[in-house]
């Protein structure tokens, strides 16, 4: 690779509002999105919630002169809804979905039935290795009650888990999604600490668009405005995100995003923003390494709140588990109950009416203990994981700041030389 070697990389990220039925003007809005990306031709376009396969072949097809390679993540029950066109050839893909995504009761939330996950595309430009990333984390719905907060928290975390361990050979890293995250949210930061990101809204010193760099504004016509009382300017929760290996310096040069409007047509493309970034990789100059400070890692916080939140999450869990093995023991003393009283003569008609309701509270409230018992187990190992990176950034700390970057990195070192 020549010392002067330079990468210009432009990539697109947009939330769809696919929703196949309930969506506004989805195949519209479809449409001008497909002319959109042929007329701006883009390296990358990654999307979420395209929930229809149906649109996500019309793309395909739309779009295969511009970007001959794409790729459609599938999970769950409707499906991830992620899916990603390239310039590029595709040289390797995969997925990975998150273990714990909402309730199944909670039907009108649907997340549950969507699998969300996040993908990866592995792609060779320039003799650099390109680890490309598309997620979207679950939905927040109510943010003075979020009784989302410990999976989104956990899905934040195995996310940059996935990450850390999928791009141990890569030269850049980059990762574009709905993370449902504001900016100082603890799976924001929790993400960003671990893994290394930066965040092209705030390394960019040329951006246009809504201010504070806000993906969803009350401007864009297919915006619930209650969902913005609080936030009278919008909120910011789709991200693009990326980092490069020593040796080599990745910048953001510019960053646009939509505002309430499509550029060219002046209607939406969807209830987000689109986000369109010009990344430049380069060769890293020589650097003085500064001197070590003594001050605290922002990683041990971050891991500390965390951890209680996903401590939290597990009892919780586990308490409503508690209640559905109650209501078990209960259906079945009732069955018992039933049986014996139609057995007996006494109330027949009674007892038998009963049974069909019975069963079904049973049934039930088995599903229900199931469910929250793996939703337990879940936060379970989330909560152990970050207890040992915890441990070993405790140990660095004591160690001084001179042994913190290589006691952290520990693993990734034992993890390299495992592969080679």
């Amino acid at each position: 690779m020549k010392p002067n070697f330079s990468l210009r990389l432009r990539v697109f990220n947009l939330n769809c509002w696919g929703i196949p039925y309930l969506s506004k003007h989805r195949a519209d809005r479809v449409k001008r999105l497909g002319d959109f990306l042929n007329r701006e031709s883009f390296d990358l376009a990654l999307l979420e919630e395209v929930w229809s396969e149906q649109d996500f072949q019309y793309l395909r097809q739309k779009l295969l002169p511009a970007y001959p390679a794409a790729h459609y993540f599938r999970s769950g029950i409707i499906g991830s809804g992620l899916c990603v066109f390239s310039k590029h050839p595709i040289q390797e893909f995969t997925q990975h979905v998150f273990t714990l995504n909402g309730y199944p009761y909670m039907i009108h939330h649907g997340d549950w039935f969507c699998g969300k996950a996040v993908g990866l595309l592995v792609l060779h430009l320039g003799g650099l290795v390109l680890n490309a990333y598309v997620t979207h984390l679950h939905a927040e719905y109510n943010r003075q009650k979020d009784i989302y907060l410990a999976h989104r928290v956990a899905q934040a975390w195995e996310l940059a888990q996935f990450i850390h361990h999928t791009s141990k050979k890569a030269d850049v890293v980059l990762l574009c999604g709905d993370l449902n995250l504001h900016p100082k949210d603890l799976g924001c930061r929790l993400l960003k600490e671990w893994t290394g990101l930066h965040d092209a809204f705030l390394e960019t010193r040329d951006f246009k668009g809504p201010e504070e760099g806000c993906t969803m504004v009350p401007e864009n016509c297919y915006v619930n405005r209650q969902e913005l009382e609080q936030f009278p300017l919008g909120i910011r929760i789709d991200y693009v995100l990326y980092k490069a290996v020593s040796g080599l310096y990745i910048s953001c040069k510019t960053l646009r995003t939509t505002t309430g409007h499509e550029p060219h047509s002046g209607s939406p493309l969807s209830d987000h923003e689109a986000l369109m970034a010009t990344l430049c990789v380069r060769h890293s100059p020589p650097q003085h390494n500064p001197s070590p400070t003594h001050e605290r890692s922002p990683l041990i916080s971050v891991l500390r709140e965390a951890w209680a939140e996903l401590d939290q999450g597990m009892a919780q869990g586990r308490w409503w588990a508690t209640i559905a093995g109650y209501v078990i023991g209960l259906g079945l003393l009732l069955l018992a109950l039933l049986c014996a009283l139609a057995a007996g003569g006494e109330i027949r008609e009674v007892a038998v009416l009963l049974w069909t309701p019975s069963v079904g509270l049973v049934l039930g409230a088995g599903a229900f203990y199931l469910f929250h018992v793996q939703e337990a187990k879940g936060l379970c190992r989330a909560r152990a994981e970050l207890q040992h990176v915890l441990g070993r950034a405790r140990e660095a700390q004591d160690l001084g700041p001179e042994s913190q970057p290589a006691l952290l990195l520990g693993q990734q070192e034992g993890d390299r030389a495992e592969e080679q």
